[in-house]
C-alpha cells in the first residue's frame, strides 16, 4: 500500500454504493470501474482506506470476470489494466512538448542567499513568495492526458527526449489512468517523481533475499529499476509511489496563477501531491523550511536528497525566464552528500547484546552527510561475500539520518593487488568462547552468553529485570550500565546481592531512589514459573513459549530433567528450540545461575504438569476490538491457563476469533477465512468447560 500523505478528497461525483443489477452487465461493469477507482485511490494516494481489503478484492474480482466473460467491455482506463503486459523488445523514444529541465543546485546558505539577491533583483521586489517543497529521490517522469485520460508516460532521458514507459506507468495505483474530473484539459502533462517508499524498499529486498536474487542498493535504484523493466508484469509486483510537482504542456483549461494553486488543482484532480511544502517568504523563510525539513528527513517515509524552491507567482516565473538548461526562477538547495568513498583499513568483529557477530569495517575518516565517520557495518559475514569487500578496498560508504553507516560497495577499478578478504574468527573476541552459527540463520552468535560473555552482559541483565520477565521497576538503562562498568554485579545472581551503600553511591542516585530499587529487587523474588524461565533469556523463547514449558512441566526441576524428546512434545517447542533449551540448561555457568538465583529466595508456584486432553489445548484463538468485561491481556491469561494460545493475527489455523465492539480487519480476515467467531460470553463458557471437574 502506498503511504502518501494524507491529503484532502478530491472532487470526484459520488458513485451509487449499490450500482445496477449484474444483469445489465454494461452498466455493472463501468460502475464497478468507478467505485473500484475510487476505493482504490483512497488507499493508494490518500492511505485512508474507506472499505475493508476483503471487500476491494470482491469488486475488483466481478469487474475481472464480467470483462473476461465480454472483452469488450474493458476500457483503457479499467483497474485491471494496471497489471502489466508482455514484455517489450525496447522502449521507444518520446520527445517532451516542452523539455524537463534540470535545476541549478545549491549546497550553502551563500547560495541560497545569492539566489534570493538575483530573484529579488530581476523581479525588481524586496521580497519574494516562493513555494517550498521536497526533492525526493526517485526518477523524473512525464504523464500525458488528453481528454483526461492517461495517453503516454515517459522518463525525463536527456531533457528533450525520454523513453516511453506507459505499460509500466499504468501497474502504479497512486497513478490514475483518468483524472477525477468531468471538465478535464484537452491536454496535460503532468510531471513529478516515481519513487519507493523506504518500508516498500524493505519488503522487497527481503524477498529478494528469501528467493536468493540481487538486492537493490537504495530504493531509488528500485524505483528506476522498476520502471525500465521490459516485462511491465515485473513492474506491476514492486510498490512504487508518484508525487507531482510540475506542469508541461496543457492545452484546454487555463494556468493556475501559482505553483501552489497548481499543486492544489492536481490534488483536486486526483494526483498525488505531497503534503510536506509550504510558501515562504525571502531567504528566512527558505532557510527555515530547509532546516525543518532537515530535523525530520530521517523519519520521513521516502528518500529525499535536498528540498526545491521555486517563485511562486507563475507570472514572475515567466518574467525571470530560463538561463541555459535551468529555470531562473528554482533551485534545488541539496542536503550534505550522504554517499562518500573511503579505504576499509581493517574489519574486525563486534559482539552485540545477543552474542551476534557482525564485522565491522574500519575506514580511513570520511564525512558522509555532515558527519566524520570511521566505522560501517557489514551486517554479517554472508553479506561481506556477497559484496566482495575486502580489506583494504576503496569503498562507498552510505548514511541515512542517524542510521548506522554501511558499506554498500566496493570501487572495482580502484582495488589494490594487495586487498585481502576477511576472515571471520572462530571464537568472540571478548570471552573466548567458540563462534557458532546454526545452518539455517545468517547470523553468528557467540557461544559464550550473557552470563560468560561481558558483551553480551548488559543486554541480558536489562531483559532480566525488564516488565514481562522479573519486573523489577528502576532498574533502567542507565543504572545497570553503571552496575556493569564499575563492576558491582556481573551476573543476575548479584542483584539480590545489592546493598544500600553500593546502589547509593552509583550517579543519580539518591537515598531514596536506592531504597526504591531494593524494595522492587525483595518484590521481584516472589514471581512465576513462567517469568523465571523467560527472564533467563534462552535463545528463541518468548513469553508464549516459556508459559507453554511452565505449564507442561510444571516445575523447574522437572524442565532442567528434560530431554529433546520430551521437550518436543511441548506447544509452540520444535527441533531448533529444544536445541536451543538444551543448549542453555546443559551449560555449567547457566546451571550455576540458576541455583544460586533459588538460594537467593526466588520462589514461584509450582503445579501438576499439564493434562493432556484439556478443551481449549491445541487451539489457537485471536483477540479483536473490545470486550464487555475482561482485559484483552486478562483474557489471554485465562485462555493459556485453560491450555490454549493467543496469537496476534488471524490463519487458517486460527480456531476461533473473539470479537467484541469496534473489531477491526482481523474480524473481517476470519469472516473471509470463514473461522468460528465467538464472543466474550462465548468464551466464557469454553473456560468453565476447561474447568477441571
Amino acid at each position: 500500500m502506498s503511504q502518501a500523505l494524507p491529503q484532502s478528497t478530491p472532487a470526484v461525483d459520488p458513485v451509487d454504493p449499490v450500482g445496477p443489477d449484474a444483469s445489465d452487465r454494461p452498466a455493472r461493469a463501468a460502475w464497478l470501474r468507478a467505485i473500484v477507482t475510487r476505493h482504490g485511490h483512497a488507499y493508494y494516494v490518500l492511505d485512508r482506506p474507506t472499505i475493508p481489503d476483503a471487500e476491494y478484492d470482491k469488486l475488483y474480482r466481478e469487474l475481472e470476470q464480467i470483462e473476461a466473460a465480454d472483452p469488450a467491455l474493458v476500457t483503457d482506463d479499467s483497474p485491471t489494466r494496471r497489471v502489466g503486459a508482455a514484455p517489450l523488445g525496447q522502449f521507444a523514444p518520446v520527445r517532451h512538448g516542452v523539455p524537463m529541465l534540470s535545476l541549478a543546485n545549491g549546497f550553502s546558505e551563500a547560495d541560497i542567499l545569492a539566489f534570493d539577491r538575483r530573484v529579488a533583483e530581476g523581479l525588481q521586489t524586496s521580497a519574494v513568495d516562493y513555494a517550498a517543497e521536497l526533492k525526493f529521490d526517485g526518477l523524473a517522469i512525464n504523464l500525458r492526458y488528453e481528454d483526461g485520460m492517461l495517453v503516454e508516460a515517459a522518463t525525463r532521458g536527456d531533457g528533450a527526449t525520454g523513453e516511453n514507459v506507459t505499460a509500466n506507468i499504468r501497474t502504479v495505483q497512486a497513478i490514475p489512468l483518468r483524472l477525477h474530473t468531468a471538465h478535464p484539459p484537452k491536454v496535460i502533462d503532468i510531471r513529478g517523481e516515481v519513487l519507493m517508499f523506504k518500508a516498500d524498499f524493505a519488503r522487497m529486498n527481503a524477498r529478494q533475499r528469501e528467493a536468493g536474487a540481487k538486492e537493490f542498493a537504495n530504493p531509488r535504484n528500485a524505483a528506476a529499476g522498476s520502471l525500465r523493466q521490459l516485462d511491465s508484469r515485473i513492474t506491476a509486483q514492486r510498490t512504487l509511489c508518484f508525487f507531482a510537482y510540475g506542469i508541461g504542456t496543457l492545452e484546454g483549461a487555463a494556468m493556475p496563477a501559482s505553483h501552489a494553486a497548481l499543486l492544489d488543482w492536481y490534488r483536486e484532480l486526483g494526483v498525488a501531491v505531497c503534503a510536506e511544502r509550504a510558501v515562504v517568504t525571502g531567504t528566512t523563510g527558505l532557510l527555515g523550511f530547509f532546516e525543518d525539513i532537515g530535523k525530520r528527513r530521517a523519519s520521513l517515509p521516502y528518500e529525499i536528497d535536498g528540498v526545491v524552491y521555486k517563485v511562486n507567482q507563475v507570472a514572475q516565473q515567466e518574467r525571470l525566464g530560463f538561463v541555459s538548461r535551468a529555470p531562473r526562477f528554482a533551485i534545488a538547495h541539496k542536503f550534505p552528500a550522504e554517499e562518500a568513498t573511503t579505504v576499509v583499513q581493517e574489519i574486525n568483529v563486534q559482539v552485540g547484546r545477543t552474542g551476534a557477530i557482525t564485522p565491522v569495517a574500519r575506514l580511513a575518516p570520511v564525512t558522509v552527510g555532515g558527519v566524520s565517520v570511521t566505522n560501517a557495518t557489514l551486517h554479517n559475514e554472508d553479506e561481506v561475500r556477497r559484496k566482495d569487500i575486502r580489506i583494504g578496498d576503496t569503498v562507498i560508504v552510505r548514511r541515512a539520518g542517524d542510521v548506522i553507516p554501511e558499506v554498500v560497495a566496493f570501487v572495482p577499478e580502484m582495488r589494490a593487488p594487495s586487498a585481502r578478504e576477511f576472515i571471520m574468527p572462530v571464537s568472540c573476541p571478548v570471552c573466548g568462547s567458540p563462534i557458532e552459527r546454526a545452518e539455517d540463520e545468517a547470523v553468528a552468535r557467540c557461544s559464550g552468553g550473557w552470563i560468560k560473555c561481558p558483551a553480551q552482559r548488559k543486554g541480558g541483565l536489562l531483559h532480566f529485570v525488564s516488565r514481562r520477565a522479573m519486573d523489577i521497576e528502576g532498574l533502567g538503562d542507565q543504572l545497570v550500565d553503571q552496575l556493569v562498568e564499575r563492576n558491582v554485579i556481573s551476573n543476575a545472581a548479584d542483584l539480590y546481592r545489592l546493598g544500600f551503600v553500593a546502589l547509593a553511591e552509583l550517579d543519580r542516585m539518591a537515598e531514596k531512589s536506592a531504597t526504591n530499587v531494593l524494595n522492587a529487587i525483595e518484590k521481584s523474588k516472589s514471581t512465576t514459573l513462567a517469568r523465571f524461565i523467560y527472564a533467563l533469556g534462552i535463545r528463541h523463547v518468548g513469553e508464549a513459549t516459556a508459559k507453554a514449558l511452565a505449564r507442561h512441566f510444571g516445575s523447574l526441576d522437572a524442565l532442567l530433567d528434560a530431554g529433546e524428546a520430551q521437550l518436543l512434545l511441548v506447544a509452540d517447542v520444535g527441533p531448533v528450540v529444544a536445541r536451543a533449551i538444551l543448549q542453555f540448561l546443559e551449560n555449567p555457568l547457566n546451571r550455576e545461575l540458576i541455583a544460586q538465583l533459588r538460594a537467593l529466595g526466588l520462589t514461584w508456584t509450582e503445579t501438576q504438569p499439564d493434562k493432556i486432553g484439556m478443551p481449549l489445548q491445541g487451539m489457537t484463538f485471536v483477540l479483536t476490538g473490545t470486550l464487555p468485561t475482561l482485559p484483552r491481556d486478562a483474557a489471554a491469561a485465562l485462555i493459556e491457563a485453560a491450555g490454549g494460545k493467543v496469537a496476534g493475527s488471524v490463519s487458517k489455523k486460527t480456531s476461533y476469533v473473539v470479537a467484541g465492539s469496534d473489531a477491526g480487519s482481523k474480524l473481517v480476515k476470519a469472516q473471509d477465512l470463514g473461522i468460528p467467531i465467538i464472543d466474550e460470553q462465548q468464551l466464557q463458557r469454553l473456560l468453565e468447560e476447561s474447568k477441571p471437574t
